[in-house]
């Protein structure tokens, strides 16, 4: 799969919200794997504040700032939400290989799970089989455990597919909200989401940029046009 990357160079500023779109089978989830060492790039480097992220393990990354989600909800269904969260916690919270720390005990991993939950809009729905949430809740779950970690730089992919008018407005905000001061990378096929969210585009076809810039910028790029966006804009319309 790794093979549809045919040489990317892309930079992405310190808190800046980038969007990575592209027609199906461009490369765009491909591209989210190498960064995230899920996949190997066979030439060239990915670098992460600087540092050269060859040979580490995705777990390895994870702890040096970088968390991602995954286009299928990737959550535990029968653990409660709560759990959910609190156990995306524990590592960053220093509850590393412990087997005699009881962590229901610990009040400081509580009130933090809690204060996520609050910002994604689930702590009413703390005690529920996370199963048992609406897609959309499902999602926002999600967002809760990627940001968990205490992450600084957020890769989330197609955070929004599936999902109605008004589950896509309440996602789009939780986003905003929960990704504030932080660097944001998302692949999205929603215009309406890219436009509102990204500071820059990157546009990926066939495995290549062919051009990055602000939203108005890449808009009015006749080759974008021709290549993607303006099939893309169509279909919502």
């Amino acid at each position: 799969k790794a093979e549809i990357i045919r040489g990317i160079n892309l930079s992405i500023g310190k808190a800046e919200r980038h969007a990575i779109i592209g027609p199906n089978g461009a490369g765009k989830s491909t591209l989210f794997n190498l960064i995230t060492a899920r996949f190997a790039p066979t030439a060239g480097t990915v670098k992460l504040h600087g540092e050269d992220l060859a040979g580490l393990e995705p777990y390895q990354i994870n702890r040096k700032g970088l968390s991602r989600s995954f286009q299928i909800t990737n959550i535990f269904p029968a653990m409660s939400v709560f759990e959910n969260v609190r156990c995306a916690l524990l590592w960053s919270q220093g509850y590393k290989y412990s087997f005699w720390h009881l962590v229901n005990r610990k009040h400081d991993l509580t009130d933090e799970a809690e204060k996520i939950l609050d910002q994604i809009n689930l702590l009413g729905r703390r005690n529920l089989p996370a199963g048992t949430l609406s897609y959309a809740e499902q999602r926002a779950l999600e967002i809760g455990i990627t940001i968990a970690g205490g992450a600084d730089v957020i890769m989330l992919d197609e955070p929004t597919a599936g999902m109605s008018n008004t589950e896509t407005d309440y996602i789009t905000d939780l986003i905003l909200k929960v990704t504030a001061g932080k660097t944001l990378i998302m692949v999205e096929h929603d215009m309406s989401v890219v436009f509102g969210l990204a500071d820059r585009i990157s546009v990926l076809v066939y495995g290549e940029i062919i051009a990055t810039g602000k939203p108005e910028e890449v808009r009015a790029n006749a080759r974008v046009q021709e290549a993607y966006l303006g099939a893309a804009l169509e279909a919502e319309h």
